[in-house]
């Protein structure tokens, strides 16, 4: 039940962002991988992480410092954290996914009361199993 939620909710925020896979004008069409990935960037903007199935172990990993030690914890900090309140968008995402990796690579505009004080790329490589995420490693750079 909650992957069909999750394949919902990704499919319009694909729509949205204009993510596309396959040939130029066919509709996006996601694995199940790539729309767990998706529900986790939704929740970045949202700030509704119920759609991101983490594992109770799930870590993340953001230039080389552990950043999230539990699912529960990563849900939280997508809902709540101070660092997640300054997301502004995402875009330009491109997606790439094999054997149960899914790397995001995007930008990422964050500010204050609209106005917008940097933007970053960033690539996010997700570990996903048995529908859940496993590990989240994060590499961000600031856009000159």
């Amino acid at each position: 039940m909650k992957m069909r939620h999750v394949a919902v909710l990704t499919a319009s925020a694909a729509a949205a962002l204009g993510v596309a896979s396959g040939s130029a004008g066919a509709a996006p069409m996601h694995t199940r991988d790539t729309a767990i990935a998706l529900a986790y960037l939704d929740a970045l903007i949202s700030h509704d992480a119920s759609a991101v199935p983490f594992a109770p172990d799930a870590t993340r990993v953001e230039a080389g410092l552990q950043t999230g030690f539990s699912g529960p914890q990563l849900t939280y900090d997508l809902e709540h954290g101070p660092q997640y309140s300054l997301v502004q968008r995402f875009y330009n995402l491109r997606l790439t996914e094999a054997d149960g990796v899914v790397t995001a690579r995007y930008l990422l505009d964050s500010g204050v009361a609209g106005v917008r004080l940097v933007t970053v790329d960033i690539t996010e490589t997700f570990a996903i199993s048995d529908g859940l995420i496993h590990t989240i490693d994060a590499t961000i750079v600031p856009v000159g």
